[in-house]
């Protein structure tokens, strides 16, 4: 869809972009194919997309995908959603906050529960942390979440040890995140002020901490980033019920310098952490 027909179909609709809910519409035909392409969908894939918009790319993806479920916060939006979507029986659009719905219900069919399913969607700098909390802790996982993101975002998330941030660890504890392309802010409409890019994050059969862990797990790992310019031990004796003894003799049986900082940790270093300090908290 070029620029002159969403300005059109937004005027027939009266619709302006919200700059509150980080509306930016994509609007290049290269960018669709590149998430399609990086989303390696199959006839029996079932994709949610978060933030549909005007429904062009739920087109894309409906082309190659089996069911596609398209959930829409901006009730205008869902009313240009059922023209543009129109004769597609294989789309559900549900209005609504992603954040305040179960992955799993909107995922079911009435056949059963749905076990496998990918995930499209295009984030708002101001919800990408939250929705991806939201859905890398459901009941049920996505195999593959393709993500339209900040690109700044993206490059944080896929950081390696070293220069990690609490939203690298939030993810990479969960899957595997790649970033497949940059997108300059001119493929939108309108335009944003930062430039974009398309990542994936193929989620593991199991996270690298044990589900049991999980809450222990963060919040070490929060404490550690709550003061995260402090040496290690400074930050976890000042946002953890622990005496600075057990912290520094939990350093030390998770091989850690205490004078290290929290950037500078592998997932591996703050499960070795975490069990550490909270020995019955489950795990190997």
């Amino acid at each position: 869809m070029s620029d002159l027909e969403i300005r059109d179909l937004l005027e027939r609709h009266g619709i302006r972009p919200s700059k509150g809910l980080g509306q930016n519409l994509l609007v290049a035909e290269w960018a669709y194919e590149r998430i399609v392409a990086a989303s390696d969908l199959a006839e029996a894939d079932h994709v949610l997309e978060i933030g549909p918009g005007l429904g062009t790319l739920t087109r894309y993806l409906a082309d190659r995908a089996g069911q596609v479920t398209a959930v829409e916060l901006d009730a205008r939006m869902v009313a240009v959603l059922k023209e543009t979507l129109q004769g597609r029986s294989n789309v559900r659009v549900v209005q609504g906050d992603i954040l305040e719905l179960d992955p799993q219900a909107l995922i079911s069919t009435g056949a059963g529960r749905q076990e496998h399913y990918k995930v499209v969607a295009n984030l708002p700098y101001y919800i990408t942390s939250r929705v991806l909390r939201h859905l890398l802790s459901a009941c049920i996982r996505p195999g593959l979440l393709t993500l339209m993101v900040q690109k700044e975002v993206a490059e944080r998330i896929v950081a390696p040890a070293g220069s990690m941030s609490l939203l690298a660890v939030s993810v990479q504890a969960y899957g595997d995140p790649e970033v497949i392309c940059s997108v300059p802010a001119s493929a939108f409409y309108p335009r944003p002020k930062v430039a974009s890019a398309v990542m994936t994050i193929r989620t593991y059969a199991e996270p690298l901490v044990p589900e049991e862990m999980i809450g222990p797990f963060f919040r070490v790992v929060r404490a550690g980033f709550q003061q995260k310019r402090k040496q290690l031990h400074n930050s976890l004796t000042h946002n953890l019920p622990h005496p600075r003894e057990a912290i520094e003799a939990a350093l030390r049986e998770a091989g850690v310098a205490p004078t290290r900082r929290a950037e500078t940790l592998s997932i591996a270093e703050w499960r070795r952490l975490t069990e550490a300090l909270h020995p019955n908290a489950g795990g190997s």
